[in-house]
């Protein structure tokens, strides 16, 4: 390796930036010299890959950075651990360091005796010195004070953690399951077209009455504020407010004050939207969405009664700043088309003038858009009351997206924090062998803690506030994302990390003041050591039955983690009965997103699908003549059709064989409950290609599935009391958590 090589390689592991990383192939793969100086300019550290002099010199900016700061930006430290801060002071001069906490208390911090050297820094000695915090301070959002001996005073962001998150603590001693559902797909007679909050609140019952804890639904985050929308969940305009389509217009308080004429105008539009239930064709969001639009602008003008007034009042009260600014971008992108040169303008930033100018111009607008979150907002909370006075132990579980589309309200709000010339994905694996590239800009590591990780923890606060858990999708982006410069393969990226005590502990902190459970999806490339860290931290993991394997044969659920949440399937592969048919291998060879031999890849397939069934065959949960059918067809990797009752047979046995880890949540996804066989998403595809997110749930006939009716459904109830059977007549998991920190 030359010299200019390894100055870069550790100038980028100096940023974070991972130089390597070992595939889903086992192999160790080395990130280009020309993707590494990319993703030190996007952190702010421009270099030419063989300038030695420039390289030395960035290193040396990078190590004494810190020295050049009195108080660290933001210090996150485990609540009883007293840990310690270094502050740096002119070499010689006295400093004294006191925690102001958020209850108005001052704590002084004790100074060690550590001695390091002091550093000349353009002249001037630089000294360090080392105080401990105090172990008993209480988990918060506090500040530090430096106070100096000429009287001058910085502060900055402390943060106490819990150790753990206590909230999964109850199901060690009865294990829970519910049912995950996109929400738009899962419609009842009410519904205009999609699935609604409504809708989401009588799933909920429904559940409950079979036994079940929570329902955990797609994300419901804020799209674009008008027609043409993004079809997928996971692709929002921001995560932490809202997407108004989900609302139900007719449990609205201004519905029921309209005037007749009105009425009759409303109750046209749902008619038109309605008539959509019951067919089994693609969704259309932006039908929907334009009728909800045009309805809530006539519930709008209604005068709201005073009581209805205040609650809106101490809503915008308490999302501040941030619900402002998301209710202005979406006024200014119904304005301006997002190409339009003034989205360029500087000016046009929030807080800058022209931006202003247009909140004073757009008022009406704007307040739409604030009102609107203000009517989600109490929708999500009246679900999740319904869910935990059905008998639901957790009720409502939420879904957070990795991040926000690349060109929309986050983009716009958040763009000092974010990093706008990069894109957010994952390199190959198994199951995506191209890599993806989700379109999201990453947050800004350094960023987040110079803000005191503000945005982060607005986000999370929001999207807890109507919960009782969340499901953080690719969890693993708290340690570490897959930066792609925006542009290229997403095979071209590298791993930056992130301070994941600070990223970690903050969600933690959130989910304990909320109660909620948090469940983070770590599937996929990671470290080993990350699960263990998830689980001492109190944090479930995700397990997903096709996934669980050793040596190419599947791991016996007994061996499954307990801190987890276990299920057969998730919404990035078909529905159970598709997955047995192989529909999702006849759909990445129709789209060509297979990158070896499409006859391997079946053969492949088949093998580890008939091992599965043997292992349940094995375990009695079903006969081997039952599985005949599916395993010993034509090659490995295909099928014939098979009789659906022998199909809904076997989805049962395989929840049943789950039932039998010791996970401390369950899943079961509506659409095996249903008998559908289509995927919701196939990652590497665009709409042209396969209608992504916009599959309405079906039953096995391929008919329209109705939340009204879904008692009515062969296999819905007998799914659900098949689960809550096996967990309820085998013993809860013994297994302690392991409360030792394991090792980066």
């Amino acid at each position: 390796m030359t010299e200019a090589r390894d100055l870069l390689q550790r100038l980028a592991h100096a940023y974070g930036i991972q130089t390597s990383y070992r595939g889903h192939d086992g192999h160790e793969h080395r990130v280009s010299d020309h993707t590494l100086t990319t993703v030190l300019a996007a952190l702010g550290c421009s270099v030419e890959p063989d300038g030695t002099a420039g390289l030395e010199a960035a290193l040396e900016r990078r190590r004494l950075a810190p020295w050049l700061r009195l108080l660290p930006h933001t210090t996150v430290s485990h609540a009883g651990s007293g840990s310690s801060v270094q502050v740096h002071v002119p070499h010689g001069s006295a400093v004294t360091i006191e925690a102001l906490l958020e209850t108005g208390e001052t704590r002084p911090l004790e100074q060690l005796e550590d001695f390091t050297e002091p550093q000349d820094i353009d002249g001037e000695l630089i000294g360090q010195a080392t105080f401990r915090l105090p172990r008993d301070l209480p988990v918060g959002w506090h500040r530090l004070s430096a106070l100096l001996e000429d009287g001058n005073e910085v502060e900055a962001t402390l943060v106490v953690t819990p150790e753990r998150l206590t909230t999964a603590d109850p199901y060690r001693h009865q294990r829970g399951w519910g049912l995950s559902v996109q929400l738009y797909s899962a419609r009842s007679s009410a519904s205009w077209g999609l699935g609604d909050f409504g809708d989401l609140a009588a799933l909920a019952v429904q559940t409950a009455a079979h036994g079940g804890d929570y329902v955990l639904s797609n994300p419901l985050h804020a799209t674009a504020p008008e027609p043409p929308v993004i079809s997928s969940p996971y692709s929002p305009s921001t995560r932490r407010f809202t997407n108004p389509m989900y609302l139900r217009i007719e449990d609205l308080a201004e519905y029921a004050a309209l005037d007749p004429r009105a009425r009759r105008e409303v109750d046209g539009l749902a008619a038109a939207r309605q008539a959509d239930n019951v067919t089994a064709g693609s969704l259309d969001r932006n039908a929907t969405t334009a009728a909800k639009l045009t309805a809530l602008r006539r519930l709008h003008q209604v005068t709201p009664a005073p009581e209805r007034a205040r609650a809106y009042r101490d809503y915008r009260e308490q999302e501040g700043q941030g619900l402002e600014d998301f209710a202005l971008w979406c006024a200014l992108r119904s304005a301006f088309d997002p190409t339009d040169p003034v989205w360029q303008d500087p000016e046009f930033t929030p807080g800058g003038r022209l931006a202003e100018r247009y909140r004073q111009e757009l008022a009406e607008d704007v307040d739409f858009h604030r009102w609107m979150q203000w009517l989600c907002d109490t929708q999500l909370a009246t679900a999740q009351q319904v869910a935990r006075e059905a008998g639901m132990r957790l009720g409502l579980m939420q879904d957070l997206a990795v991040g926000a589309d690349r060109n929309n309200a986050d983009a716009w709000m958040l763009q000092d924090q974010l990093v706008a010339s990069m894109s957010v994905g994952a390199p190959p694996d198994m199951y995506n062998q191209r890599g993806q590239d989700w379109s999201q800009s990453p947050w800004h590591p350094e960023r987040l803690a110079e803000t005191g990780y503000r945005a982060y923890r607005d986000m999370l606060r929001s999207v807890l506030r109507n919960a009782g858990g969340i499901r953080v999708d690719h969890i693993l982006g708290l340690f570490r994302l897959w930066w792609i410069p925006v542009g290229q393969s997403p095979t071209e990226g590298a791993y930056v990390t992130y301070d994941h005590e600070a990223m970690i502990g903050i969600l933690a902190l959130e989910a304990e003041r909320a109660g909620a459970v948090v469940v983070g999806e770590d599937l996929g490339t990671f470290d080993p050591w990350v699960q263990d860290y998830l689980s001492h931290r109190g944090l479930l993991g995700t397990s997903i039955l096709w996934f669980e394997q050793e040596d190419g044969r599947p791991r016996p659920p007994q061996d499954y983690r307990v801190q987890c949440l276990s299920s057969v399937n998730t919404h990035d592969l078909p529905p159970t009965a598709g997955y047995l048919a192989g529909t999702h291998l006849d759909l990445r060879e129709r789209l060509d997103l297979v990158a070896g031999d499409p006859h391997t890849e079946r053969d492949r397939a088949g093998a580890e699908r008939q091992a599965f069934l043997q292992a349940v065959v094995e375990a009695g949960f079903l006969s081997a003549d039952a599985v005949a059918p599916l395993t010993s067809t034509g090659s490995a990797g295909s099928t014939e059709p098979a009789d659906p009752a022998v199909v809904a047979d076997i989805v049962v046995a395989l929840h049943r064989y789950l039932a039998q880890a010791p996970s401390l949540l369950h899943g079961i996804a509506l659409v095996d409950a249903v008998g559908e066989r289509r995927i919701q998403n196939q990652p590497g595809t665009q709409q042209h290609e396969y209608p992504n997110w916009e599959i309405p749930l079906a039953d096995a006939a391929g008919r329209a599935v109705l939340i009204d009716n879904l008692d009515a459904v062969p296999g819905f109830a007998r799914l659900l009391d098949a689960v809550h059977h096996e967990l309820n007549s085998s013993a809860a998991p013994d297994r302690q958590p392991d409360h030792g920190m394991p090792t980066p």
